[in-house]
């Protein structure tokens, strides 16, 4: 065959292919049905782990390089792990016949939760300056009698919006999703004094996210327990883990999980802007390494500055990560500095002991 017969031979294999994608996808949501009749879990990891060890065995059979063979069936088990998923919040529609407000329902976190609500049955309205289809302007117009108000706004807007909302006293369940919840103390207390029913959740993961698995939810315990258990009955039917702390606790965690990890990145892309050599440059002669903590850092630096400034800057025990930063940084620079070859590898044995069983956990996430 010459390179057109090819190339054609090649476009009805890639439409065989997708065919048989999709083929997977309607199994995976009878397997999502049977799974929900039957009362098993969405994801098993041992079964993913024998459809990954006969994938490679098969791979060899075949001559096709193993992790190729890998790198592709995890791809389709997380899409199918995602289908599943949707299928059981959608069958579930614990929202069905309530009603929900998304205040700043517009934006991309504000926007996820609409239709996360959405695809639970709830009738979701959504308030935000900026418009969009079917959306009020103002939320002090609505007459807060709604089952659900999520309070979407940015991090500096929220505490004055959760005052104002404890002056009407909803009847319904009301909790924010800043990433930061000290700065909204006083706004959670009003509410809380009131009488109404409030809870605080953050979501640890992006607007972007579709599969919940191995993604956490935190809830903070403000002492509402029917709110609390009501904002948790929202993710049942999701694969996502839970976890439950106060106030207090959240802020000095996301100090490190977030404010650490976002001021690493930052200083990272920083010294290389700083350093004169351009990034194709850099990328030409890069190394494994390099090329990971570049892409994690291009993704930080093209996220929103004011947002990450508030992260920084409006948490009560953000400067302890930021002074734990530089001191490690300064222990590095001048073990480096002095020759002091024992030093340096006592600083790597320490994050190696750190580190030790905790990157599993992370990998599931993948």
């Amino acid at each position: 065959m010459n390179l057109d017969e090819l190339r054609q031979q090649l476009n009805v294999l890639d439409r065989r292919l997708l065919e048989l994608i999709g083929e997977r996808q309607a199994a995976s949501r009878e397997i999502a049905r049977v799974k929900r009749a039957t009362g098993h879990p969405t994801r098993d990891y041992g079964r993913e782990r024998e459809v990954i060890l006969g994938v490679r065995a098969a791979a060899a059979e075949l001559g096709v390089p193993a992790d190729v063979a890998e790198a592709v069936m995890r791809l389709l088990i997380r899409s199918s792990l995602t289908t599943q998923e949707q299928a059981s919040v959608v069958a579930r529609g614990a929202g069905s016949g309530q009603r929900a407000l998304v205040i700043g329902g517009a934006g991309r976190i504000g926007g996820w939760f609409a239709q996360f609500l959405a695809s639970q049955g709830f009738s979701v309205e959504v308030a935000d300056p900026a418009g969009g289809a079917g959306a009020i302007a103002d939320w002090r117009s609505s007459p807060l009698d709604h089952d659900f108000i999520v309070v979407a706004a940015p991090l500096g807007a929220t505490n004055g919006i959760l005052r104002e909302l404890a002056a009407r006293r909803p009847r319904g369940v009301v909790f924010d999703v800043g990433s930061l919840k000290t700065p909204l103390r006083a706004g959670l207390g009003a509410l809380r004094e009131a009488g109404v029913r409030v809870t605080s959740i953050h979501p640890m993961f992006g607007p972007d996210t579709e599969l919940l698995s191995g993604r956490h939810v935190i809830f903070i315990d403000l002492g509402m327990g029917d709110a609390l258990e009501r904002a948790r009955g929202l993710f049942a039917p999701t694969m996502v883990e839970q976890v439950v702390m106060s106030l207090d606790e959240h802020d000095r965690l996301v100090a490190y999980v977030l404010g650490l990890s976002h001021a690493l990145n930052i200083a990272f892309v920083t010294a290389l802007a700083r350093s004169g050599e351009n990034a194709p440059r850099l990328v030409q002669m890069s190394s494994t390494t390099f090329d990971a903590q570049f892409d994690v850092a291009a993704r930080v630096s093209n996220d929103s500055p004011e947002l990450y400034f508030e992260i920084q800057h409006l948490n009560e025990y953000g400067g302890e990560s930021l002074d734990a930063l530089a001191q490690a940084v300064e222990s590095v620079r001048s073990a480096v500095q002095a020759g002091d070859a024992k030093r340096f590898r006592e600083l790597m044995v320490s994050g190696q002991a750190y580190t030790q069983g905790r990157r599993s956990l992370t990998q599931r996430r993948a």
